[in-house]
């Protein structure tokens, strides 16, 4: 094996799994320590992890706060685009996303949020398209519910077009600082962006010069019909889903192979397979850590996870008796693919304990030694079922640290992680062209 796989931190602090702020090892108060942060994204880019990702939703749930004091995930959390500008200052070659909503964010906004942390990062920013997926985050923003499912999209590609031309205001070229001639920047590089659809209607520009990658790395997850052919079209990372191989090999062939309508090469788009990995020196070591976890959780957050993304309140049921069908929509309107997998272990007749442990929102669940980890990775490459991973960190930071210590050595003896930065920019690190100013491509 001498592919080099691409590594990504999903960073939920104080970490991804139902409960983890009750782990030992972890400080639940950390959530808000900005130091905390930067001392994670340096821990993720000692073991060449090419992106630090902050995941994160515009709103607080007001119902059901007590299951959700059990879980508390994103109900105490910092801005990620605020974080990301200052975890620029303390690392220096790994890349930097954060999720912002195309549903309540204006195009304009998220265009300056992007283009000043690439300048800042020297090159390094990544930005997550989403649609929001829950209606805390509609009555936020002054709406009752969410838009449907396919509405949203239609609305995200709108504000992607947007942010994607604001980013070409300016030819990369454009400011020459000539001081003799009091000539700033050249008016003839300067393009507005005019435009006029469904959702959004602007006239303007960026007043900041062009980003250092042209444009922020694109990063989508979206895994309906309408997300996956916005994600062939626009992105160029997308988290992909499936819990077995075929699962994530079907998504991965169908993904790519709906590309080239659009024009594009499959290798312009690095599919990052879901992975959660609890890693010991020995299997027994790891499973002892996994135990410790799984000791932690208690068993109604694990229902209110399930009740979240299954868009159904399962809180009154018995645990250990089916889910009844009557509680199970009929399709889903936030997150499909946690839905469809919801569904699919209630269709195996399990009990509602039995469904909550189970339910892993899309990704594998390893617990092993260094070897056995690697293995599973390189089988997944070799299979050509993700070109890397998505790494949900389960606790913080003991985890990542784990996962740096133990498994990335193995990764590098196969030649499957580097051992030395490709070039300076999350671009060049993912092997991902750098996009040319629409207007001087047009004019050439």
């Amino acid at each position: 094996m001498t592919t080099q796989i691409v590594l990504s931190a999903l960073v939920i602090p104080p970490g991804s799994a139902t409960g983890a702020w009750r782990h030992p090892d972890v400080d639940p108060s950390a959530v808000v320590d900005v130091d905390f942060y930067k001392q994670l994204a340096q821990v993720a880019e000692r073991g060449f992890f090419d992106l630090f990702f902050i995941a994160d939703t515009p709103a607080a749930r007001t119902d059901n706060l007590s299951f959700w004091t059990q879980s508390p995930t994103f109900f105490n959390e910092l801005e990620p685009v605020t974080v990301l500008a200052a975890i620029a200052g303390a690392t220096s070659h790994i890349g930097l996303g954060a999720t912002v909503s195309t549903s309540f964010f204006e195009p304009f906004n998220i265009a300056r949020q992007f283009a000043s942390l690439d300048h800042i990062s020297h090159g390094r920013a990544a930005w997550n398209v989403v649609t929001s997926a829950n209606d805390y985050a509609a009555r936020n923003f002054g709406q009752e519910r969410l838009a449907p499912h396919d509405e949203r999209y239609v609305m995200a590609k709108e504000s992607f077009d947007i942010v994607s031309s604001y980013w070409d205001t300016w030819e990369d070229d454009a400011f020459v600082y000539d001081k003799e001639g009091a000539r700033n920047f050249d008016p003839e590089k300067f393009h507005a962006t005019d435009f006029e659809g469904r959702f959004f209607r602007v006239h303007g520009g960026l007043p900041i010069a062009r980003p250092p990658q042209g444009h922020p790395v694109i990063i989508q997850a979206g895994a309906s019909e309408a997300g996956k052919q916005f994600a062939a079209e626009t992105a160029e990372v997308v988290f992909g889903t499936g819990t077995s191989l075929e699962e994530a090999k079907a998504f991965y062939d169908d993904l790519k192979g709906r590309m080239a309508a659009f024009g594009r090469e499959r290798d312009e788009l690095k599919i990052l397979s879901g992975l959660q990995v609890i890693v010991g020196k020995t299997e027994s070591e790891a499973q002892e850590k996994a135990a410790l976890l799984e000791s932690v959780i208690p068993i109604g957050a694990r229902v209110m996870a399930v009740s979240n993304d299954l868009e159904s309140n399962l809180l009154d049921l018995p645990l250990d008796e089916p889910v009844p069908w009557d509680r199970v929509p009929a399709s889903a309107n936030q997150h499909k693919v946690y839905f469809d997998e919801i569904v699919g272990l209630i269709r195996q007749g399990l009990t509602l304990r039995e469904v909550a442990t189970r339910f892993s929102r899309g990704t594998t669940a390893l617990v092993g030694d260094p070897v056995q980890i690697a293995d599973y990775m390189e089988n997944w490459i070799d299979k050509e079922a993700a070109d890397g991973f998505m790494l949900g960190t389960r606790w913080l930071p003991g985890n990542l640290v784990d996962f740096v210590d133990l498994v990335v050595p193995e990764l590098q003896r196969r030649r499957m992680v580097r051992t030395e930065w490709n070039g300076s920019t999350l671009r060049a690190n993912l092997g991902l062209k750098r996009p040319a100013n629409r207007w001087a491509k047009a004019e050439a």
